[in-house]
């Protein structure tokens, strides 16, 4: 299989790169060359939202030949862009006669909030932003993203990989990479709670896997992507952090609501973690995954999604890499010692 990646130096696409090397793929990357891409790959330079920034792929893939690829070509392309939709119409727009199958690797924000407990790919939706908009709100410009990959690629040449929660090695939003660093400070930590609490997220390399084997099947049309409800809790979680790290940090229970009065803010200040009462926490941690499921989805451990992120970041002397178009995550020092002065929490 050839395979063209449209960025793959950085977690989900550079995760994609490793397993299609993995499993023996021809790999060509197409990126801005800020960061280097994984050893045995084809690389080719350019910026997408520069004036000719395809340049580089133009000149690729030959005339086009069965089922729209050319000789020359790719079999499939993997898109994980998230920004302006017209950057999407464009790539699409000049590999349609060069490529098989166009994966887009979009989000579950694209359905509308707040999304029902347990919903499918059957949700409402929100209204994209045009195929040749430029940057709105990320649920719009995702879902402007599937929109343009469909309108050249078509249904049936198009695969919409709607993703949720994702973790591990080469996280570059720093929700695992913050719970896993302030673990191994130790000392009192404030465990959001309940313990007990279900979680719902996908191994980056699952998800990787997945998606290749999506291009093997010939798959199309959207699929939740992620892995099942309670696949992990917080309480697995963090005591996976605790073994991974050596750590002999105390976690100190917290109940939710101790959490909100005090002003702290979910998933943004306690990465990963939403009040189970929350819309947020029906949205993102019980989606239905039953389509995926049925087409072979494989999860692994929680312990080993924390054990080879940690094993990454130490390579890295604990500091992971930070999408500048991300808020910075995690909780300050000194909220959290007030917080547990005031609540003490449980063990």
């Amino acid at each position: 299989m050839r395979l063209l990646l449209l960025g793959g130096t950085e977690f989900v696409g550079r995760a994609v790169a490793e397993a299609a090397l993995g499993r023996g793929w021809d790999v060509t990357v197409f990126h801005r060359g800020r960061h280097a891409p994984p050893a045995g790959v084809r690389s080719l330079h350019g910026d997408r939202t520069a004036p000719d920034g395809l340049a580089a792929l133009a000149g690729t893939g030959g005339e086009e030949g069965r089922e729209g690829r050319g000789e020359g070509g790719w079999d499939a392309v993997v898109d994980t862009w998230s920004a302006a939709p017209h950057v999407v119409r464009d790539a699409a727009r000049l590999l349609r006669g060069r490529a098989g199958r166009y994966v887009y690797v979009s989000s579950s924000s694209v359905y509308t909030w707040p999304r029902a407990v347990g919903a499918d790919e059957d949700a409402p939706v929100v209204e994209g932003a045009a195929a040749d908009a430029g940057q709105t709100d990320y649920a719009r410009d995702k879902r402007g993203g599937e929109l343009a990959a469909v309108e050249s690629f078509g249904a049936d040449r198009s695969l919409l990989v709607r993703a949720g929660l994702i973790l591990g090695p080469y996280e570059n939003i720093g929700r695992l990479p913050w719970w896993l660093n302030r673990i191994a400070r130790g000392g009192p930590v404030l465990a959001s709670g309940p313990r007990d609490l279900p979680l719902q997220y996908i191994d980056v390399r699952d998800l990787a896997e997945w998606i290749l084997d999506g291009v093997e099947r010939g798959s199309s049309g959207p699929y939740n992507l992620v892995g099942p409800p309670g696949h992990a809790t917080m309480g697995t979680l963090l005591d996976a952090c605790m073994r991974a790290t050596g750590s002999t940090a105390d976690l100190r229970w917290t109940d939710p609501d101790a959490i909100l009065d005090a002003g702290i803010e979910p998933w943004l200040h306690l990465p990963v973690w939403l009040p189970p009462a929350s819309e947020a926490y029906g949205a993102l941690h019980t989606a239905d995954i039953s389509r995926a499921l049925a087409t072979g989805l494989r999860t692994r451990p929680v312990d080993q999604t924390v054990t080879d992120t940690w094993t990454w970041l130490q390579t890295l002397a604990g500091t992971a890499p930070h999408r500048p178009d991300r808020p910075e995550v995690g909780l300050d020092p000194d909220l959290e010692t007030r917080v547990l002065t005031e609540t003490q929490g449980t063990r």
